[in-house]
């Protein structure tokens, strides 16, 4: 059977790696050191996938530009200091080879920046199996296009051979504002039913059943 999709892009936090309970705790932890309302932990999950500076906006909206700019600085104290702890979820790189092939691109598009996405990497020993990658302070953050608009130009591949994979209604908002078609995981940071209300051509609740999809589909 051919090959549907040319490029695969991925989200990381909470698709790739289970590190949306660490992240929601940080979040947390940094509010206390600062004196701010503590986010539940749903709402705290609800931002993840943006990039550091509207998640900051989107939670503490009191904050003028200078609290922000600390508030993004403590939670990153906090989250550098312990992001090795996040593991992967079970299956994944077994995911990654299964989808290798010589005419075929994968590729991460997330909302860390990029040192964060490096030192991901070299936790996780997934550099290997991604040929590109997009991160938040490199251009537009999700959910605009522009980071899956870039990975199409790298690799010369047009919208109908891309395929978006991600646990956030806002992976689910960036694959529609470029025009391509996404797969929600469940197993992350969003519920369900939020997923739901977004387009997706498919909406599974784990890693078996992502690769399973991906065989039949992809």
């Amino acid at each position: 059977m051919a090959a549907r999709y040319d490029l695969i892009v991925f989200d990381w936090d909470g698709t790739i790696m289970d590190s949306t309970g660490l992240i929601a705790e940080c979040i947390q932890l940094a509010a206390r050191d600062l004196n701010l309302p503590v986010p539940s932990v749903e709402s705290a999950k609800s931002i993840i996938g943006l990039g550091i500076h509207d998640s900051v906006k989107r939670l503490f909206p009191q904050l003028t530009p200078e609290g922000q700019a600390q508030y993004a600085l403590t939670y990153r104290q906090h989250y550098v200091d312990r992001d090795h702890e996040a593991p992967l979820y079970a299956g994944i790189p077994e995911l990654l080879a299964g989808l290798a092939r010589p005419e075929r691109f994968l590729a991460v598009a997330t909302g860390k920046p990029r040192a964060g996405l490096e030192r991901a990497f070299v936790h996780s020993g997934l550099k290997p199996h991604f040929h590109f990658s997009r991160c938040a302070d490199e251009g537009f953050a999700k959910p605009h296009p522009d980071m899956l608009h870039k990975l199409m130009k790298f690799t010369a591949v047009g919208p109908d051979r891309t395929l978006m994979i991600g646990d956030t209604t806002h992976d689910l908002d960036l694959a529609h504002n470029a025009g391509v078609e996404a797969v929600a995981v469940t197993y992350g940071a969003h519920p369900r039913d939020s997923l739901e209300q977004r387009e997706a051509v498919a909406v599974v609740d784990t890693v078996d059943e992502l690769t399973t999809w991906l065989t039949k589909n992809a």
